[in-house]
This record gives C-alpha cells, sequence and structure tokens, in this order.
C-alpha cells in the first residue's frame, strides 16, 4: 500500500491553512512551499504519540547533540554519506533563525553577498542583523545557476565577507555539483570570508543529481556552517525545529555560548517529528521522490503544451519550478494568472525589481498540476 497520499480539497483547506485557508475559494494555490501531500505516516504517528503523553511543554535543553544528534548523524550517513559528529548538531526553531544566528555571532560587521533570486525571507535579513546585503545576480538569460566566481571574488574583494549560500537553492531548483561548491571555497578563503548553507532542500534532489553538503568539502570547516531541518521535505514547518551543523570546535563552542533569548525557542512536538523522520521517514521519502519526479516530467510536458514560450531552467531538487514568463509580455504576471484561477509567487519576491517571473509548486496531485498549467497558459493569453 502506497504510503503517499494526496491531500482532497477539502483536506488541503484543513491542513495547510496559509497555503489553502488563505486563497479564496475557486483559485489553486501553487504558492506557499508546503506539499498537498498527507503527513508522513511515521511522522504524524510520533506527532500524535506526544500529544497523547501530553508533551506539550518546553523541549528539553540540549543544545547539541542528544537523541536529535544522533538521529540526524545517522540520517546524514545513510542519504548524503557524510559523517557528521553528532555533538556538532545544535538545535534551533527553524532554518531562517538558525541563519540569522549564524550570521549573528560568526559574521564580521560587513555585509554579506546573497545570490538573486533568493528564498524571499532571505532578503530581510540584513535588516535584523545590521549587516549590508549585496545581491549576486545569476544571469537571468542564462541556461545555468552555477555562481559567477568572478562576481563573487569581486563583491568579497570590496569588503564582503559572507556568502549565504542556499543549495539546493530555492527558488532555482539548482543542485550545486562539487566542483561548483570547491570553487566556492577557493574564493572564501582567498579572502578570509565566511560561507552560510542553507541546506534544507537537501532531502528533496531529484533522480539525475546528487546533494553535496558544502561541510563534506575539504577546507570548509573553519569558515562554514550548515542549517538543515526535516520541515520541507516532510511537510511539518509549524512544529519548529532545524538543525545548525558544524565541523570545527570553536565554531560550534561560539554558537552554543550565545544568550537563550538569541537562539528562539524549538518545540517538543518538533523535536518528536524530526526523530520520527530521520529515524523512520525513508520509505515514505522514496515514494515522495518518485512522485515528485514524475511531477516534474509532467511538467514539462504541460508548459510545451501550455506555456509555449515560457523559459524553465531544469529542476533537479525542490518541487519548485522557476518559470521565466517575460514572453507574454506581462511585468507582474503572477497577478494575471491569480485572476485566471491559480496563485503563484511572484518573482519579485525573490529577486527585487525582477519582472516576467513566477515560482510554481508542483508538491500535488497530477491532476492538480495539470489544471493549473491550463488555467495559467489561458490567462497569460487572454484564454481564461
Amino acid at each position: 500500500m502506497p504510503l503517499l497520499r494526496d491531500l482532497t480539497d477539502d483536506e488541503a483547506r484543513a491542513a495547510l491553512v496559509l497555503k489553502w485557508g488563505q486563497t479564496e475559494p475557486g483559485t489553486i494555490p501553487a504558492w506557499v512551499a508546503e506539499m498537498d501531500y498527507a503527513v508522513a505516516p511515521p511522522v504524524l504517528d510520533a506527532v500524535r504519540a506526544a500529544v497523547e503523553r501530553g508533551e506539550l511543554g518546553y523541549p528539553r535543553d540540549d543544545r547539541a547533540g542528544g537523541e536529535l544528534g544522533a538521529a540526524y548523524s545517522r540520517w546524514a550517513a545513510r542519504h548524503f554519506n557524510q559523517d557528521v559528529d553528532p555533538d556538532h548538531v545544535q538545535v534551533t526553531a527553524d532554518v531562517t533563525v538558525g541563519v540569522r544566528i549564524a550570521l549573528e555571532v560568526l559574521s564580521e560587521r560587513a555585509p554579506f553577498v546573497l545570490p538573486l533570486p533568493a528564498y524571499d525571507p532571505q532578503h530581510g535579513l540584513g535588516a535584523i542583523t545590521g549587516l549590508e546585503q549585496w545581491g549576486l545576480p545569476v544571469d537571468p538569460d542564462g541556461d545555468g545557476y552555477a555562481l559567477d566566481l568572478d562576481a563573487l571574488d569581486a563583491l568579497f574583494a570590496r569588503g564582503a565577507r559572507t556568502l549565504l549560500l542556499t543549495q539546493p537553492h530555492n527558488p532555482g531548483g539548482h543542485v550545486f555539483t562539487r566542483g561548483e561548491l570547491e570553487g566556492i571555497r577557493d574564493v572564501v578563503t582567498r579572502h578570509g570570508a565566511r560561507v552560510v548553507s542553507d541546506e534544507i532542500h537537501g532531502p528533496l534532489v531529484l533522480p539525475g543529481a546528487e546533494h553535496v553538503p558544502y561541510l563534506s568539502i575539504d577546507g570548509t570547516a573553519d569558515h562554514a556552517v550548515a542549517v538543515t531541518a526535516a520541515s520541507k521535505a516532510f511537510n511539518v514547518p509549524g512544529l519548529k525545529c532545524a538543525q545548525i551543523l558544524t565541523t570545527d570546535a570553536a565554531t560550534r563552542d561560539r554558537l552554543l555560548t550565545i544568550p537563550w533569548a538569541q537562539n528562539d525557542s524549538w518545540g517538543s512536538l518538533g523535536v518528536a517529528a524530526a526523530l520520527a523522520a530521520y529515524d523512520h521517514g525513508d520509505a515514505w521519502l522514496a515514494e515522495l521522490i518518485e512522485r515528485l519526479d514524475q511531477q516534474r516530467t509532467l511538467l514539462a510536458s504541460l508548459v510545451a503544451e501550455h506555456l509555449p514560450d515560457a523559459r524553465m531552467r531544469p529542476l533537479e531538487a525542490t518541487y519548485m519550478a522557476w518559470l521565466d514568463l517575460r514572453a507574454y509580455g506581462h511585468d507582474d504576471p503572477a497577478a494575471v494568472i491569480r485572476r485566471g484561477g491559480v496563485r503563484v509567487s511572484p518573482g519579485e519576491s525573490y529577486w527585487p525589481g525582477l519582472t516576467g517571473h513566477v515560482r510554481l509548486n508542483i508538491a500535488t496531485s497530477p491532476d492538480r498540476l495539470t489544471e493549473i498549467v491550463r488555467r495559467m497558459g489561458a490567462a497569460l493569453t487572454d484564454r481564461a
């Protein structure tokens, strides 16, 4: 019996209170990065058991290591062939909080580099941390998504001291190769800079690509941290539990000595969900990857049929497709598409000032995805 189950519209509206609950009736939501699938049975069972035993208080006072560190270490060994010391796994509320902590505690008081497009909440980190944000645009007319290392080198030469790397990338769907990561490392080390690597989408790499953790690259231990969570792959972002990963004792110790108030509290139910995902979620995740691979193939055929003038970078990971719709002549295609009955994320949320792009969530049923792309094509060509 399959473990992966599509939610009905009514179930999705009840379960996904932002994505579906705040989208007008009659419009299909394909915006927020949540999946229209039921929670993995092992995760749901673990959370249900925790609730039934009344585990609704504060989580254990384990900033690093413990059960969660051990579970993540086993997970990383199985999925990424990565040797992770459990005592170098620190818990935090979510990935954005973990990135913010790393910037505040580890980064010099100097600008940080944010490749564009970038996950929309990352655009607020400069204001929160007091660090200036410098964009590193990826050519919107290019075919690939490798960072321009010469441009990165120039930004560090001008005074930037941290690169905020999202890999696999959201919204680009790019999986950085080992060679690309080694090139980034060489530029960073040449300038004595630092990397904060957001790797929440590491479990969502699709067939044909491989996730290489940045900290698994030689020569990264003393200048990098990674932040990850089970929440994206297992659809439980509301439970608040992420992990900050280090491979250098001095870096870990700096992070562990910060005031409690600086590390926003994670939740007991989030820990229960993460433990279940890391130790018992492999079979469900395998079905998810198979489904997303099928959706990726379906999307390509649907775009060719209904949006033949669209450009789409190869989707190597995640369930968000980055679509260039400039050929259809709308600066804000997301608004046009919404009037046609589909809600997608506007590209400007990920790259302020960029026109003609949208991010499309494909983690839904084949029937819904088919109707989503049909409606998009009709709206953009005035066939709605």
